[in-house]
């Protein structure tokens, strides 16, 4: 085996350094010389790709050999390292490394492997017409099973593949960038350890990800590595450190990893070197991450995910174009859905927005630092006809099953319209109430034994029976507090009643789903979860269901009408449908594989709300008439779960509307730029008593008014809404100082509302068209109007400063006077702008005079939309703004 010379053969040695590669290119196309072109360039670049593996891998001389026999040519190319086995992997096509071995798989006739003690020899034929005839393969590329177990719980495997490909990306270059003596502060003999470690990882890895079941999403590995592995792995970590550096120092062509990339890889590395070193393992569901590391999804992204939301959603790949969205973003932004998937994501973003955007895109690629990724940042989206949406945005990054980064955002209406309502209308196919019968023994159309329900007490059982269907009273216990927190742990109901979902396929069913009443009657099936996923995803049972018609006579049909909890005990026979929701039922049911399930009413003030099926398929215990208690008891609490959330969502939708209908519409104005923006809370309940106002008072003056009423609730709403009422009121027909109008409205809202306190700025701005300007002004308690120059000085307006509103109407008001000077940039604001948890309120106010400053020269409109960017992220309270900058008219000229 060791002679590399057939007959007519030629051979040559070449050293370890990489302008070998080239040498062997040129080597073998003199070698053939006389053969076709097309198959020369073929011969040419298979030699490469193993000439480049055994200098990166082997890192020994290479002998190359090659001769045409018969018109066949025949290429060997030997190392002297036979304890490196190939390692081929499975990459997709678009991947800068490990596609080596699979090019010469795909485009060769014959290949094949042969080692013996002192050298291994990879090898390919070409026959004359090129085509592939895959007689022979690689062999066996199973790594040795020998070592210690390292057991990675819930390991995503498409995150997996992105990081093990932005790995091998980053050693490749790093080694390339070495061997022609640029350095990046890696010692040689690190590079070389962190290699072979991480060839080690990779295929030991990707062999028990081989081993997992098709389907199995988030498997738990158990992995065998070396006993002594850990210190290689330290080396390859400090390895990817630096190349990372580089990266983002552009002194690669690699890409940094984003940070979710990152996080994995550090948690990778973390578990391989505590587990041999003795200790325990932990689960990358339970690993910490920063907001930009987010989410914590372990399935692989599918464009299916995003049309079946009912959240404005959008989807972009790495190079900022849009790849899905679904109804709910088209409709908000004027679009038809499919008109917008490979548009640039710059199609919805204002003008004066754009350059940020690509800005910031293209530094996140570029340093893998993100700056708004898993947070809640309230900005404008363009409509179609040129509009502006005031939306809150939050950004995710997700894999997809080929290594590939997709950012997914969702965009939440700032004023959104009403849920739909947890009583739904009287129609003629569902009564408005329904009195639930009292339970005896039924059958569904098509032979399924059941059992309806009372209205009271043991729903579906004997009142004497068993509180237990193969659950101890304790385990029904701590099932029924597990759901009830799952929905009490959130405001959005279908993230809930997710987790709630994830709990009962844990503990009592292979699956669930769960459907509930919208608006005009409809029906929409918020979640189908699996324990364990199979097949065609279940998403695809998800959304608006068919009517619920007379001819429906189904199970699903009859409890939404008030039937139930039913038992169905066996597997639903053909032609049962009566309708087209009985049809989609059964279709459900049969694509899950239920074998047992029960169908039970959600109900919530006397009213059917929706349906929760649970079903159990082969190899499980069926459900009994013991288990309908049980589950009735966990439609109660999902039920009451549902109904809080729809009510609290209600609320604060029409305080939002409240509020926002309350805010102005700017005046018009010669010779002065007004902007205004309001942005609600994105964590709390999203309404609260912020506001701004602008008008034109009958001297001429323009007045200027912000202020917070304490609170963040309906009742904040309504007592912001009388202020401003009563603000507008007095300033029109009094037309006096600020100070007098301030003491006029609080002793009003000390008369007519005892309890309600807020701050509040109310300022005139005075001057001709031609200046100068002044703005005359008193302050209820409310932070300083901060005044910003054309050249970025910055100084807090602090005078004029007086006791809230609220508590004591008597006290006198001070007033003060201050400048404007041209183009300068005077910003009204409410406390949501600059406080922040744990943190001094000066620190909040240096660091809005810092952001104030770097802008002072930009458009008002862009002034005021990068201020709710870059400081009104996540805020914990509602945030209002409201800026003025005077602007003479140009010098004749």
């Amino acid at each position: 085996m060791g002679d590399l010379k057939g007959a007519g053969a030629s051979s040559r040695r070449l050293p370890r350094r990489p302008q070998s590669v080239a040498e062997a290119r040129r080597f073998v196309r003199a070698a053939v010389d006389g053969v076709a072109p097309v198959l020369a360039d073929t011969v040419e670049l298979l030699v490469s790709e193993l000439v480049t593996n055994a200098l990166l891998h082997a890192r020994t001389d290479v002998d190359v050999s090659a001769r045409v026999e018969d018109g066949t040519v025949h290429v060997r190319v030997r190392d002297q390292r036979p304890d490196r086995k190939l390692l081929p992997q499975e990459c997709p096509a678009y991947t800068g490394t490990g596609q080596g071995l699979a090019v010469v798989g795909r485009l060769a006739s014959r290949y094949g492997v042969e080692a013996d003690e002192v050298s291994k020899t990879v090898w390919f034929e070409l026959g004359p017409d090129g085509t592939p005839s895959r007689v022979a393969d690689w062999g066996s590329a199973e790594p040795s099973d020998s070592g210690e177990h390292v057991t990675l719980i819930d390991m995503p495997g498409a995150l997996y593949v992105a990081s093990q490909q932005q790995r091998h990306t980053l050693l490749r270059e790093t080694m390339l960038a070495a061997a022609v003596g640029f350095d990046l502060g890696v010692p040689p003999e690190d590079l070389t350890t962190a290699q072979d470690v991480s060839n080690v990882i990779s295929a030991r890895v990707t062999a028990a990800l081989r081993r997992e079941p098709a389907g199995k999403e988030a498997p738990s590995l158990s992995v065998r590595l070396p006993a002594d592995a850990g210190p290689a792995v330290d080396t390859l970590r400090r390895v990817l450190g630096l190349a990372e550096k580089a990266a983002r120092d552009e002194h690669l062509l690699t890409l940094p990893a984003l940070p979710r990339s990152g996080v994995f890889q550090q948690w990778l590395f973390d578990q391989i070197v505590g587990q041999l070193a003795g200790g325990p393992a932990t689960a990358w569901t339970m690993v910490p991450r920063e907001p930009g590391a987010s989410p914590v999804e372990l399935v692989p992204w599918d464009a299916a995910q995003v049309r079946s939301s009912r959240v404005p959603t959008i989807a972009a790949d790495e190079r900022n174009r849009i790849i899905a969205a679904n109804g709910p973003a088209a409709d908000l932004l004027g679009w038809q859905a499919d008109d917008l998937t490979g548009r640039p994501l710059t199609a919805l973003i204002p003008e004066h927005l754009r350059e940020r955007h690509l800005t910031a895109f293209t530094a996140l690629l570029l340093s893998g630092q993100p700056r708004i990724l898993g947070r809640s940042i309230p900005l404008p989206a363009l409509h179609r006809d040129g509009g502006l949406v005031p939306v809150r945005l939050f950004i995710q990054t997700q894999e997809t099953t080929d290594g590939h980064t997709v950012f997914v955002a969702q965009l939440t209406p700032r004023a959104s319209a009403p849920p739909a309502s947890a009583q739904p209308p009287p129609s003629r196919n569902r009564p408005a109430a329904v009195q639930d019968p009292r339970g005896t023994p039924s059958t569904v159309p098509g032979g399924e034994a059941v059992l309806d329900g009372a209205p009271d007490g043991a729903v579906g059982a004997p009142r004497n029976a068993p509180d237990h269907g193969g659950l101890s009273a304790l385990e029904r216990l701590s099932l029924l507090v597990a759901t009830s927190a799952a929905m009490s742990n959130t405001p959005d109901t279908e993230e809930g009643l997710r987790g709630a979902g994830r709990i009962m396929t844990e503990r009592l069913a292979d699956w669930c789903a769960v459907d509930l009443f919208a608006e005009d009657a409809q029906v929409e099936r918020i979640c189908v979860v699996q324990h364990t996923p199979q097949g065609l995803g279940p998403e695809r049972y998800e959304g608006l269901l068919p009517p619920v018609t007379d001819a429906a006579r189904g199970p699903l049909a009859r409890v939404l009408r008030g039937a139930g909890p039913l038992l169905l005990t066996g597997a639903p026979p053909p032609g049962q449908a009566a309708g087209p929701l009985d049809a989609h039922y059964l279709d459900l049911l049969g694509h899950l594989r239920a074998h047992s399930a029960i169908v039970a009413p959600l109900r919530a003030r006397r009213q059917v709300i929706g349906a929760l099926t649970v079903a159990r398929g082969d190899g499980r215990q069926p459900f009994t008439e013991e288990d309908l208690s049980l589950v009735d008891e966990l439609c109660r609490g999902l039920a009451l779960g549902v109904d809080n959330a729809r009510l609290y969502q209600e609320t604060r939708n029409i305080a939002e509307r409240l509020q926002r209908s309350l805010l102005p519409v700017l005046p018009n104005v010669e010779h002065l730029q007004l902007a205004a923006r309001y942005a609600a809370s994105s964590t709390t309940a999203q309404v609260g008593g912020d506001w701004y106002d602008c008008f034109v008072v009958p001297k001429g003056d323009t007045a200027l008014v912000i202020g917070d009423v304490t609170g963040h609730d309906l009742d904040a709403a309504v007592a912001m809404s009388q202020l401003r009422s009563m603000l507008r009121g007095i300033a029109v027909d009094r037309q006096e100082p600020p100070e007098v109008v301030l003491r006029r409205l609080d002793m009003a809202n000390h008369t007519l509302h005892r309890e309600a306190t807020a701050t509040c700025i109310y300022g005139l701005v005075r001057g001709g068209t031609d200046g100068p300007w002044e703005l005359v002004h008193s302050s209820a308690g409310h932070l300083p109007p901060l005044l910003t120059a054309p050249d970025g000085r910055t100084r807090y307006l602090d005078a004029g400063s007086g006791l809230l509103l609220g508590l004591d109407p008597g006290v006198p008001r001070p007033s003060a006077t201050d400048l404007i000077p041209p183009h300068s940039t005077l910003l009204l604001y409410t406390d949501g702008l600059i406080e922040r948890r744990g943190e001094s309120l000066d620190a909040g106010m240096e660091r809005l005079r810092r952001c104030a400053s770097d802008l002072a020269r930009e458009p008002l409109d862009v002034f005021c939309d990068e201020l709710l960017i870059g400081l009104g992220a996540d805020n914990d309270d509602d945030i209002a703004v409201l800026a003025v900058r005077p602007a003479p008219p140009d010098a004749p000229g």
